[in-house]
């Protein structure tokens, strides 16, 4: 039985190799293998365990999805817990999906975005370990990192060791914007880190445990266990939470890894994910983000603006069901057809010329609905993470003076971030 076990993953992995894209591949032109292929450094770990999984439609070994490449090798996949826009990836930008079975395999999938954002006890009943596999794309407000923090903490709390396939981060290779204070939380930004913080999903789980981020204190055990101190009222021993986090192969913080499955329905080529780290601080403005056109993050405008701008017109599509300005005529920029080079850091210009434009700047951010409008309430500001680039934008700050104001927090930061990397930096 043995045998036949490690022959089906010899099997697998021969098919993901081969089917892995020739673009996704590192500075030294070897292949790069994300942490779901090393088959044989987790599944010992899952043999006759009950195995929740956090998975959507990136969960992938070549062609085939993790689980049911798990389900083929005989791992007794029990729960499947999903983030944003889904388990199969085809849900909107914020829309709330209910608890459901699973037609292709016949399990149930818990939703962990919307009403419920991390796994409650009786949903980790029937589990005893929990595997985390989601394609992050390297951007504070992109939500997985959110999720990620509190499938930990419900590993914690529950008493249950957690595997984190890691994956290359498509923005890796770089680290910029503003840190966020930690008065803006928000599941769209949990913790000090920049807009861009240069890191997988891997290390930025080890660093959430060793900056002692979660919302309790540790103490380390010699051994590497922890045990959750007073913040929870007790003194209990976890000795069953260990984070173990299988790594890619051939990625370094030098590569550019180009994605074999989109991550989320508006991010649909390599383009928008290079330039969403700039452009998704227009979801904070009036203005159209391109939900709803052929590019977004790639299109972004209003009807307001001058006619004598690229016009474009959002319409209602799979991945954006109600659009910004659906079915309006906006004004505006296509840097998809202006052939724009990817940046290698965040860009402002786009921006700044926007609120420049925009006539009625009283009405530029996206004013909160409670009645008591604090700097803590505009979404602007809780994708920035504060609200100075607000007052920046505001009061005419020019690019290179904003870039610059980030400079102190960003060099403190790296400082951080380089006790967790796996991989070598750029």
């Amino acid at each position: 039985m043995q045998k036949i076990f490690f022959f089906l993953v010899i099997c697998i992995m021969t098919v993901a190799v081969n089917a892995q894209p020739k673009k996704a591949v590192a500075s030294n032109e070897k292949i790069i293998l994300p942490g779901a292929y090393q088959t044989t450094e987790y599944l010992p770990l899952l043999k006759g365990k009950k195995v929740g999984v956090f998975a959507n439609q990136t969960s992938v070994i070549g062609n085939t999805h993790l689980v049911d490449s798990l389900q083929r090798l005989g791992v007794n996949v029990t729960k499947i817990f999903a983030p944003e826009h889904g388990f199969r990836g085809t849900a909107d930008a914020g829309e709330n999906i209910k608890t459901y079975i699973d037609e292709k395999t016949g399990i149930t999938v818990v939703s962990l975005y919307g009403a419920k954002l991390k796994p409650a006890a009786a949903d980790l009943k029937d589990v005893d370990i929990m595997l985390f596999d989601i394609q992050d794309v390297g951007v504070r407000f992109y939500t997985f990192i959110s999720s990620l923090q509190y499938f930990i903490e419900s590993a914690i709390q529950n008493n249950l060791p957690v595997i984190v396939l890691d994956r290359p981060n498509p923005n890796g290779f770089y680290v910029d914007g503003p840190v966020l204070d930690s008065s803006y939380k928000s599941f769209v930004g949990m913790q000090p880190v920049p807009v861009v913080y240069g890191m997988t999903i891997g290390e930025y789980a080890k660093m959430l445990l060793g900056e002692e981020w979660l919302p309790w204190k540790t103490a380390r055990q010699a051994d590497g266990k922890i045990s959750l101190g007073e913040v929870l009222g007790f003194e209990e021993e976890h000795n069953n939470f260990r984070l173990t986090v299988i790594k890619c192969k051939n990625y370094t913080h030098k590569s550019r890894y180009v994605l074999p499955v989109k991550p989320s329905p508006n991010l649909a080529d390599m383009d928008a994910i290079y330039w969403y780290p700039s452009t998704c601080f227009f979801e904070g403005t009036v203005l159209s983000e391109g939900r709803g056109t052929e590019h977004p993050f790639q299109i972004f405008g209003h009807p307001d603006l001058p006619d004598s701008l690229y016009a474009f017109t959002p319409k209602s599509n799979a991945g954006a069901q109600d659009p910004k300005w659906k079915d309006k005529v906006c004004y505006g920029w296509n840097l998809a057809v202006m052939k724009e080079k990817s940046p290698v850091r965040i860009q402002l210009k786009w921006l700044i010329r926007a609120y420049q434009l925009f006539p009625d700047k009283e009405n530029f951010f996206i004013k909160p609905k409670r009645f008591n409008q604090e700097p803590e309430d505009y979404f602007f500001n809780k994708l920035a993470g504060n609200d100075e680039l607000m007052q920046q934008l505001i009061a005419g700050k020019t690019e290179d003076e904003i870039c610059k104001s980030w400079q102190p927090k960003l060099e403190a930061f790296k400082k951080i971030r380089k006790k967790y990397l796996l991989y070598s930096d750029f």
